[in-house]
């Protein structure tokens, strides 16, 4: 299911990535949902895109995501 903004991902993704982050999630997501309709796991292959988007900007240092 795409999100419509930051505020519907969830929990475990909004309490761990800072806004700008969340924000390239939802972009990333969205995007990669639409691309694979009609695949069977349309929704573990975005989630796995849209995490990978995040990574290319942002490292997790200390327990928290940063900016690269």
């Amino acid at each position: 299911m795409p999100y419509a903004s930051a505020d519907d991902l969830p929990d475990s993704v909004r309490r761990h990535l800072p806004a700008h982050a969340q924000d390239i999630f939802v972009a990333a997501f969205n995007s990669a949902y639409a691309s694979h309709a009609g695949e069977a796991d349309r929704e573990a292959r975005a989630f796995r895109i849209a995490w990978a988007a995040v990574k290319r900007l942002y490292r997790k240092a200390d327990g928290a995501w940063v900016l690269r």
